[in-house]
C-alpha cells in the first residue's frame, strides 16, 4: 500500500475513536485478508499454503487451472484490483467512519456487479461468504415470503454444494460461521430449522446418466408438501456439479399456473454458468438467484449473493422478529441500502475478506463480459470439441455423459457445455474413489519424483494440474464411483482472445492442448500406483 502504517493514527483519528479496530484490520497482510471472513474452507494448510481445493491466496501462474467447477487461484489482475480497493478505503476512511466508507464501497460493488449481468437496479444484491451462506439468506427471506416457515425441496441434491444438506433444513453447515461464533454442524438454527425434500438427479439405474423423470419427481414432492398443509420453497438446478440443469421450463411454468404464491423458487446457480438473458428470465419470473464469483467467473473462494427480485424488501419490513443467529450469518453492509428496516437490525460489522474476494471476482467478471460475445461463443464451441475429443481418445477416463436436452432461449454462450466430468479406469475396470481422491491431490502436485520415465513425462508430471473435486456417483450394483471434471472457466476465454483473429484460434488450441496433458499426467499416475497414495 502506498498509504504507510505509520500514517494509522492519523487516519484513526480523522475517522472517529470508534473505527480504530476496524480500520487497523486493512492493514493485515493482504493475502491473510483474502482468506479471512469465511468458514473453515478458506484454511489454509500450514505447510503447502493452500486451502482445500488447491489454491492459495495469491497469485499462482504456473499452475494450470481447470477446476473452476470447485475453486480457482486467484489471477494477478484480481489480486492488484484487490490491492487497490483496500488502500482505496483507506483513503476513504480519511474522511468518514471505515464503516460508512465500507459501506458506500459494498453498494458501488452492486451496481457494478448489476452492471456486468446486466440487470436491472430493481434486482437487489445481498452480498455473502459464500454460496452456503447465502443458501441461509435464502431459506430466511422465504419465511418472510410465504409467511411460514417452508418445506425446502433440493432439486439436484447429490450435486450441489455439501452444505446444502443442512442449509436446506436451516442447520449449521460448519462449526464456525463467518463472524467467528462457534456453533455445532447441523445443529438448527432457532427460527430457520424446518424440514427438506432431496430430488437426486442421478439416474438410479444406470450411475452415470440424468434422470428422465426429474420434472415429475419435483411434481410429486411439491404436491405430497402442500397436501400437508405446507409451503414449498424449491431450489432448482441451473447449473449441478455435473453441468445439469432441473427442471424443465415447462415443469416451472406449471409449478406456477398450479400453486401461486404457494411456491418460493430460489435458483441455484452458484456455478455462474448461464447466459445473462436466462438470469433476468429468472428474476423476472419472481425468483430469487443463488450466485458465486469464485466458481465459473474464476474469482477467490469464497464469495456468494443472492440476488432479490422486487418486492422482497417491502415484505421484510414486516417481520417482527428475526432468529438471533441470523444476525451471525450477515452484517449490515451485506444487505442492501434500500432495505433500511432490515438493516437496522443488524451490527455495523465490515467482512473485509469478504469483500475484497468480491472485488477480485469482479476484476473478472467485467474482463470475461469486455470479451465480444461472438469470440466467447466461438471459443466454448471449440474448447467443448476439443476437450470431448481428448477425453474419447484416453483409455484412462470414461466421459460421463452430458444430460439430453437442447439449448434453450437465453442460453447464448452457455448453450456449449463448460464442465466435461469423468471417472478413471485401469484395465477397463473403474477406480476406486479413496484413489480418485488422491489423484486429483497429485495433479496438483510436481511428481517428478515418483517418474524416472522419458524427459518428456518427467516434464509432463512436473506441471501441477487442477480439475473439479470427485463428485460422487451412487451405483446400482458394486461400489459408487467418483468422477472428475475438467473445466472450462471464464478466465480461460478471456486469456485466449485476441484482436488478431489467427493469435486468438492458436489461443484456443493452445488450451485444448493443455487438457491432453493433464489427461497425459493421469496416465502417469494411474500407471504409478505408488505416485497416488491412498
Amino acid at each position: 500500500m502506498s498509504i504507510g502504517a505509520s500514517h494509522l493514527s492519523d487516519i484513526e483519528h480523522a475517522s472517529g475513536g470508534g473505527s480504530r479496530y476496524r480500520l487497523r484490520d486493512l492493514f493485515t497482510p493482504l493475502d491473510t485478508l483474502l482468506v479471512s471472513g469465511g468458514d473453515g474452507r478458506l484454511a489454509l494448510d500450514p505447510k503447502e499454503r493452500v486451502n482445500a481445493y488447491g489454491c492459495g491466496p495469491s497469485p499462482d501462474p504456473e499452475i494450470w487451472n481447470f477446476a473452476s467447477s470447485t475453486a480457482s487461484p486467484i489471477s494477478q489482475r484480481a489480486y492488484d484490483r484487490a490491492a487497490l480497493a483496500r488502500e482505496e478505503l483507506v483513503h476513504k476512511s480519511l474522511f468518514d467512519e471505515v464503516e460508512i466508507a465500507f459501506d458506500r464501497r459494498c453498494e458501488h460493488l452492486r451496481d457494478e456487479l448489476r452492471g456486468h449481468l446486466q440487470l436491472p437496479p430493481r434486482i437487489d444484491v445481498v452480498f455473502s461468504p459464500s454460496g452456503t451462506d447465502s443458501q441461509l439468506h435464502a431459506l430466511f427471506l422465504a419465511h418472510a415470503v410465504l409467511g411460514a416457515p417452508p418445506v425446502t425441496i433440493v432439486v439436484g441434491a447429490d450435486q450441489t454444494g455439501s452444505g446444502t444438506v443442512h442449509t436446506a433444513r436451516g442447520h449449521h453447515f460448519s462449526t464456525m460461521t463467518a463472524s467467528g461464533l462457534a456453533v455445532r454442524k447441523d445443529g438448527p438454527i432457532a427460527g430457520l430449522a424446518g424440514d427438506s425434500i432431496a430430488v437426486p438427479l442421478l439416474d438410479a439405474e444406470t450411475g452415470f446418466t440424468m434422470r428422465t423423470d426429474a420434472d415429475a419427481a419435483v411434481m410429486r414432492a411439491i404436491e405430497d408438501s402442500l397436501a400437508q398443509g405446507r409451503r414449498v420453497l424449491l431450489h432448482i438446478m441451473d447449473s449441478s456439479k455435473l453441468g445439469w440443469r432441473a427442471p424443465s421450463v415447462a415443469c416451472l411454468d406449471e409449478i406456477a399456473r398450479r400453486w401461486p404464491r404457494k411456491v418460493q423458487v430460489v435458483v441455484d446457480a452458484c456455478q455462474a454458468r448461464l447466459g445473462r438473458r436466462r438470469l433476468r428470465s429468472y428474476l423476472d419470473r419472481g425468483y430469487m438467484v443463488l450466485i458465486t464469483g469464485s466458481k465459473f467467473f474464476g474469482g477467490p473462494a469464497f464469495s456468494g449473493a443472492l440476488l432479490v427480485p422486487k418486492g422482497f424488501s417491502r415484505l421484510l419490513d414486516q417481520i417482527e422478529g428475526i432468529a438471533p443467529v441470523v444476525f451471525d450469518y450477515a452484517g449490515r453492509c451485506d444487505w442492501p441500502m434500500a432495505w433500511t428496516a432490515l438493516r437496522s437490525r443488524f451490527e455495523r460489522r465490515p467482512n473485509f475478506g469478504q469483500w475484497l474476494r468480491w472485488e477480485a471476482a469482479l476484476a473478472e467478471i467485467g474482463s470475461y463480459y469486455a470479451v465480444p460475445g461472438a469470440f466467447r461463443a466461438k471459443a466454448f464451441a471449440e474448447l467443448a470439441s476439443g476437450i470431448d475429443a481428448m477425453i474419447a481418445s484416453s483409455s484412462s477416463v470414461r466421459a460421463v455423459p452430458a444430460a439430453v436436452g437442447t439449448p434453450e432461449v437465453g442460453d447464448e454462450e452457455f448453450a456449449q457445455r463448460t464442465i466435461f466430468p469423468f471417472t478413471l479406469v485401469r484395465n477397463g475396470k473403474p477406480v476406486s474413489i479413496a484413489e480418485t481422491s488422491a489423484l486429483h491431490r497429485a495433479l496438483a502436485r510436481d511428481t517428478t519424483d515418483d517418474n524416472s520415465g522419458s524427459a518428456e513425462n518427467r516434464q509432463v508430471a512436473a506441471q501441477r494440474c487442477l480439475v473439479g473435486q470427485p463428485v460422487r456417483l451412487e451405483q446400482p450394483e458394486g461400489a459408487p464411483q467418483a468422477a472428475l471434471r475438467l473445466c472450462v472457466g471464464a478466465r480461460l476465454v478471456t486469456d485466449a482472445w485476441s484482436p488478431d483473429g489467427a493469435q486468438a484460434q492458436r489461443n484456443v488450441q493452445h488450451i485444448v492442448d493443455r487438457t491432453a496433458r493433464v489427461l497425459v499426467k493421469i496416465d502417469l499416475l494411474l500407471d504409478r500406483t505408488a505416485a497416488v497414495p491412498a
